[in-house]
């Protein structure tokens, strides 16, 4: 949805949003706002002035927000403080606290080319070799997040150092039960035994919290040019991060993927084994209970899942997209894709 003028635009005021931005930067009015596409938590706009000058407008969902969900001040945080780093992130513009200009906080910072890597059409935009190029440089980034000096970005009191696994498992079992409206034993039954099974935390660095192919933009040439959506970073384990990105990794084997994005099929892109083999080898951790954390990402990828689907059912965000119908049926393999990897480790 692109809207200019005077054309109303869910979750814009836009007078004010237009008077808050020319206090901060050059821009020729008027703005169109187009929502950007695929974000299935906070909302995201590419805002455009009458220059063909280019920002983005972060702003929370419109309606059934979850509690200490949706923190536009903890991601404005996060990429301020990564702004001097080697993490790739958009520059920032400002942060607007005060809900009278468009009824929640908002961020923007400038607008970042780069595709957004989803389906198979989306990676014939790149040859095999930038695919495996992307590969790389998505793990090189994920180990540059994972090194972030914490006392130098003010980041060290982002969130608890300890017990990331304990504490995930707690909050996305909550969040789940808080959101569902159906019965799903497994979901449970595969928390209590990940609960009694979670590994020694070695270590604690910054977690981007979602990090995957999709919440990057990635170059033509198989770069990643930005880092998105840092609304759940916290401080936590590294080795569980790694299986966070491997969950949402898709396979040609797996039979199902997760959000509906089968980019990462497309020949060229290495496997989940090679993304785990290169981290291990490029930081020096020891990645030998990623498969476990594989587990505990997929459990905990289906609990999120279930709560994106109910937003959207709760008519939070405005344009539903296809995937999301199926998320129920991906919300069950997750889980039982959990319990059968744990069952074979």
């Amino acid at each position: 949805m692109i809207a200019g003028g005077d054309e109303p635009v869910p979750g814009i005021d836009r007078g004010p949003v237009t008077a808050w931005m020319a206090e901060r930067t050059h821009i020729a009015p008027p703005l169109q706002f187009e929502i950007i596409a695929g974000g299935h938590s906070n909302l995201t706009y590419r805002v455009t002035d009458a220059a063909g000058r280019r920002w983005a407008l972060r702003r929370p969902p419109l309606a059934h927000l979850l509690a200490g969900a949706h923190d536009m001040v903890r991601e404005h945080r996060l990429l301020s403080a990564l702004a001097p780093t080697e993490v790739p992130t958009p520059p920032v513009v400002g942060l607007c606290t005060d809900v009278h200009v468009n009824g929640a906080d908002f961020y923007v910072t400038e607008f970042v080319d780069g595709a957004v890597l989803r389906s198979l059409t989306d990676a014939q935009m790149l040859t095999s070799e930038a695919r495996a190029q992307l590969s790389r440089r998505l793990v090189e980034v994920l180990a540059a997040i994972h090194s972030t000096d914490l006392e130098a970005t003010d980041l060290a009191t982002l969130g608890r150092p300890d017990d990331y696994v304990a504490r995930q498992l707690h909050v996305w079992r909550r969040q789940f039960n808080a959101m569902t409206s159906r019965d799903l034993p497994i979901i449970e039954r595969v928390h209590d035994l990940l609960a009694a099974s979670i590994p020694p935390q070695i270590e604690s660095t910054l977690v981007h919290g979602d990090y995957r192919l999709d919440n990057c933009l990635s170059t033509i040439g198989g770069d990643v040019a930005a880092v998105l959506d840092w609304e759940i970073s916290t401080l936590g384990d590294p080795i569980a991060e790694l299986g966070i990105l491997l969950a949402y990794w898709v396979e040609a084997g797996d039979g199902f993927a997760p959000l509906g994005h089968d980019a990462t099929t497309a020949a060229g892109f290495w496997d989940r084994d090679q993304m785990a083999g290169a981290y291990g080898e490029l930081t020096g951790r020891d990645v030998g209970d990623v498969g476990w954390c594989f587990a505990f990402a997929s459990w905990r990828l289906a609990c999120i899942l279930e709560g994106v689907h109910a937003r959207y059912a709760g008519g939070a965000i405005p344009d539903i997209p296809p995937e999301v119908r199926e998320f129920p049926n991906s919300v069950a393999a997750l889980a039982e894709r959990s319990e059968q990897t744990l069952a074979h480790l």
